[in-house]
């Protein structure tokens, strides 16, 4: 199995979340992350998720990884940003929100 860095593109394989590309933004135990997407999940507020509920990329966003080992802030912008690098989808994490 892969390891899980910060930074780190998943997939959110279970829950309501399922198939959400979300970062990992802590690393809790071997069991267990932090991951938001700055949308729905985020950075003050992420979700706990345990790693058997995650499908781990080979991606990794190298300027969140950053901020997040030197204990910078992470803006949800940012995250946002990473994901669509990321995924290549722009606005892929944004829900459907009606009459805007």
């Amino acid at each position: 199995m892969p390891e899980v860095e910060l930074g780190q593109l998943v997939i959110s394989k279970a829950g309501r979340d399922k198939g959400r590309p979300m970062i990992v933004v802590k690393i809790i135990d071997k069991e267990y992350v932090l991951v938001a997407d700055g949308e729905l999940r985020r950075i003050e507020k992420p979700k706990k998720k345990k790693l058997k509920h995650l499908q781990l990329t080979g991606k990794k966003d190298g300027f969140i990884y950053e901020k997040l080992i030197n204990n910078r802030k992470v803006y949800n912008e940012e995250i946002r940003r990473a994901l669509e690098e990321l995924t290549g989808k722009p606005g892929e994490i944004k829900g459907s929100k009606g009459g805007e």
